[in-house]
């Protein structure tokens, strides 16, 4: 089963950039749809973006549409999320998730393998 680790996130002022990372463990990373949701405190997860790793092919969910980038290094088995414009309504625990084939980039919030998670904190 693959592994997820992830990293970047941190403290930023409204309007900043940050960028997520998340390193998968498996060689099969290929095999995968992966993603980004994100949970604050008394709130259900929130699927941010996804994308089937083999075609590239990517999701967004309307709230991130437009200043989040998810992309991903195949030589590197790392996914990223780039996060531009952020908002104090971004504040959250972000994690990345991790759904072998068959899958859907659309719903990451119910993929069955997650990482830890990494705070984003945006203040105004």
């Amino acid at each position: 089963q693959v592994q997820l680790v992830e990293s970047g996130g941190g403290s930023v002022q409204a309007g900043g950039s940050l960028r997520l990372s998340c390193a998968a463990s498996e060689y099969s990373y290929a095999r995968y749809c992966m993603g980004w949701f994100r949970q604050a405190p008394g709130k259900e997860r929130e699927g941010l973006a996804g994308i089937f790793i083999g075609s590239g092919y990517t999701y967004y969910a309307d709230a991130v549409k437009g200043r989040f980038t998810i992309s991903r290094d195949n030589a590197k088995n790392t996914l990223y999320l780039q996060m531009t414009g952020l908002k104090p309504e971004d504040t959250a625990m972000y994690y990345c998730a991790a759904e072998p084939i068959p899958c859907t980039p659309s719903n990451p919030a119910y993929y069955r393998t997650l990482g830890r998670g990494t705070q984003v904190t945006v203040s105004s």
